[in-house]
């Protein structure tokens, strides 16, 4: 059994920001029931991210979806080439048929962002796929 131990959280720190009134009236507006604190974190975390994904060379998890028409021809076999060739940051995937001819698959990669964003640009060059979106976090 886990002890209350096992889940310790980690030391929060205080401290102190300026923000222009109209700033933070603005965010009070838009999100009147929030906690301020837990805002601010989430977004120090995308700034991070954000920046770890810019140095290309640290390690960030990415989530890549990708909606395309599966009788287009060549559209499969180049997929799977690229994914193949990209192997060393795919952790898995997902395919769901979406109706008779569009199909969507999500792939979770780990590794470090210049790989993850090479195999972005070999999916960008694929003839015939309708939607890649991609959306990036790390460990932090």
């Amino acid at each position: 059994m886990l002890q209350k131990k096992d889940f310790q959280k980690e030391k929060l720190v205080r401290f102190s920001i300026t923000v222009p009134e109209n700033l933070l009236n603005e965010f009070e507006s838009n999100f009147p029931d929030s906690n301020r604190s837990e805002h601010i974190r989430d977004l120090m975390r995308q700034r991070i991210v954000s920046e770890r994904w810019k140095s290309g060379n640290k390690k960030i998890f990415a989530t890549l979806t990708i909606v395309y028409d599966h009788h287009t021809p060549e559209l499969v076999r180049n997929l799977t080439a690229v994914q193949h060739d990209n192997g060393d940051v795919i952790l898995c995937s997902t395919h769901v048929h979406i109706n008779h001819t569009t199909c969507l698959e999500c792939v979770i990669t780990k590794g470090n962002a210049q790989d993850i964003n090479s195999f972005i640009q070999d999916l960008q060059e694929i003839k015939g796929i309708k939607s890649l979106n991609f959306s990036t976090v790390s460990e932090l």
